[in-house]
């Protein structure tokens, strides 16, 4: 008797394998200018705005606030698709 492969263990597998890894999905960095300077970020598919982040931030800002510019440009640019 066979058994079942459910759904989960297969998304498990290919996560733990690597193929769902986000440098999979990346785009080339994007620098976006903010009024306490250039925040360069790293965007992924515009399904996957979560996963967009700060790769560098100006002096003087926060990681969760360049992070949070980040998500902003994936929004923005996906609304534009």
């Amino acid at each position: 008797m066979r058994s079942p492969i459910t759904l989960p263990f297969i998304v498990s597998a290919a996560a733990v394998s690597g193929c769902a890894a986000p440098e999979y999905f990346e785009t080339k960095p994007v620098e976006v200018e903010t009024p306490k300077g250039v925040v360069t970020c790293q965007l992924y598919l515009p399904e996957e705005v979560a996963w967009d982040q700060a790769v560098l931030a100006p002096p003087g800002m926060s990681i969760p606030e360049a992070d949070e510019i980040c998500r902003i440009e994936g929004y923005r640019r996906k609304k534009e698709e």
